[in-house]
């Protein structure tokens, strides 16, 4: 009787200390997870520090933000203004001299844009040259949705990659990030949080490369 005790406690006692251990995991992840975050909050606001002149805030940038949606690419600039804005409105607020997706659908050709998104720098260059402006920022947010066969839900992964150059086609700054998550029915719209989620990064790494190079010779 009394070895089925000792038997019944030490079991007991190993589930207690697995659960423990368990927990005491999840609590190691939380706080790893929290400064991830910190760490990532605390860079952006250092490069959002950089000092900006007035004269290199003031230069006009051509924003054109295309998708790779599932492989395909999109270029039409109406179609996704809220991925656009997620960028465009972020420079905006620091202070950039970015033209709107009207401004530039009126003053540049759609046929023009898609070359441009199909690597032909001639396009750009026109196209920046028709706007007057002496930066381009090209864009391109990859989404990749579709049904998780293990847990039976959509997930929607997305990637941004981001260019600057200057018209003349030097390289300023280049920035990118990944995000990814389970989503409900509406994809696209987990999508654009996804994009929101790591804009900030995103858009604090462009800022400050841009201040600090743009000009240079």
């Amino acid at each position: 009787m009394i070895r089925v005790r000792l038997i019944v406690l030490c079991v007991a006692l190993s589930i207690a200390t697995a659960a423990h251990a368990q927990g005491f995991k999840f609590s190691n992840e939380d706080q790893a997870d929290q400064a991830r975050e910190a760490e990532r909050r605390a860079k952006v606001q250092s490069l959002l520090a950089t000092p900006c002149r007035d004269k290199i805030r003031n230069q006009k940038i051509m924003v054109l933000i295309g998708e790779d949606r599932n492989g395909v690419i999109y270029a039409g600039q109406a179609s996704y203004s809220p991925h656009v804005d997620a960028i465009n409105g972020r420079l905006k607020a620091l202070g950039l001299r970015t033209y709107s997706p009207e401004e530039i659908r009126k003053q540049i050709a759609q046929a023009e844009i898609d070359a441009y998104f199909k690597n032909d720098p001639d396009a750009a260059i026109s196209a920046s040259k028709r706007l007057a402006a002496q930066y381009i920022l090209r864009g391109l947010i990859a989404t990749q949705s579709g049904r998780n066969p293990i847990v039976n839900v959509n997930q929607v992964s997305v990637s941004m990659n981001f260019t600057l150059t200057g018209a003349n086609g030097r390289m300023i700054s280049q920035a990118d990030a990944r995000n990814e998550s389970y989503a409900g029915r509406d994809t696209r719209g987990m999508a654009l949080t996804l994009i929101n989620e790591r804009a900030d990064e995103v858009v604090a790494q462009l800022y400050s490369d841009y201040c600090q190079r743009a000009g240079a010779r």
